[in-house]
């Protein structure tokens, strides 16, 4: 279904899709003089996995802020499944089928795990002012929801966790609470921001295997991942950003042989050897007796060498955006 979906689709950025249930264009938010997202056509295919990739700070999860409205685009028009979104507010986005999970999981941590997912239900009469002192209206609507509640305990193996409180679980436990927490609403697409973060190796299986279940059930899911062995196995077609802009997109083979994106991850003179000039400047020789230096100056000061510098390959968090 997947493949199919897909077939014939060339891989180039802005490329129109068959069936495109996210559609943005000139999605623009910049922070002061910096440019977060710039992304001028931007299509989502329906019913598959799109996996959003690039180095830190490309403007990955504030696209997804702007998206979902938890943050606010200077200009720019979007819209899921039709829906004009860029007016909505944050809470009104889920009512149409469109939600989200975040790099660090939120839970409700004095609440029991069942409590939490009882929470996310939709429409609770409770909630209500007068629903409140009406204990009969919210006990019948938590009761019809706990065949939905222990659908998604079992789906992600957190049923012998259901009356643990949230904040005893672990960081993997809650990235599943945080999914079932979000399918509670009925969503018809999710929006999942480095699902893989801090999680285990075989919790990393595990999570790759409920993603695949979720398309398969025909959800749309698009992941923003660092890990390109997860994203190269799950995904169906993959979105490159860089400096805030959409710059590759196209099937996972066509990202790794795509210049643009090796680019992006190493720098424009990754294959480039020193010249002749660059290696008579790296070395420095104070005088005589002394050794010669077969550095810039600068990458001997430990100073200099900030984690910054080292984190820029696919591995890193995109914590900066």
């Amino acid at each position: 279904m997947p493949e199919s979906a897909l077939a014939g689709v060339v891989a180039e950025v802005g490329v129109a899709k068959p069936d495109a249930v996210i559609v943005a264009d000139g999605v623009r938010r910049t922070f002061g003089g910096l440019v977060a997202v710039d992304v001028d056509h931007l299509e989502i295919q329906r019913g598959v996995i799109t996996s959003l990739i690039g180095p830190n700070g490309a403007g990955k999860t504030t696209l997804f802020n702007c998206l979902t409205r938890f943050d606010r685009a200077q200009a720019g028009k979007w819209s899921f499944d039709g829906v004009a979104l860029e007016r909505k507010l944050a809470y009104q986005v889920p009512r149409h089928g469109l939600v989200r999970t975040f790099q660090l999981t939120r839970t409700m941590e004095r609440l029991t795990v069942e409590e939490n997912l009882l929470l996310a239900a939709p429409g609770n009469p409770g909630e209500r002012i007068l629903g409140a002192f009406l204990p009969p209206l919210w006990r019948s609507f938590e009761r019809a929801r706990m065949d939905a509640v222990d659908a998604q305990l079992e789906r992600f193996r957190l049923d012998h966790m259901r009356n643990e409180r949230a904040g005893a679980l672990s960081g993997g436990q809650r990235k599943l609470l945080g999914m079932a927490r979000a399918l509670m609403t009925g969503p018809k697409a999710i929006l999942l921001d480095e699902p893989m973060a801090g999680v285990n190796p075989a919790l990393r299986q595990t999570l790759s295997e409920h993603i695949l279940e979720l398309r398969d059930d025909g959800l749309t899911v698009v992941l923003i991942e660092h890990d390109m062995d997860v994203v190269m196995n799950i995904s169906d077609w993959v979105v490159c950003m860089a400096q805030g802009s959409v710059i590759a997109e196209g099937r996972p083979g066509d990202i790794l042989a795509d210049e643009a994106v090796v680019d992006a991850y190493l720098g424009a003179r990754h294959g480039e050897s020193a010249t002749p000039d660059a290696e008579a400047e790296a070395r420095v020789v104070e005088g005589p007796g002394v050794t010669d230096v077969s550095a810039p100056t600068s990458a001997q000061d430990p100073d200099s060498d900030s984690d910054s510098d080292r984190r820029t390959g696919p591995g890193a968090e995109d914590g900066d955006e």
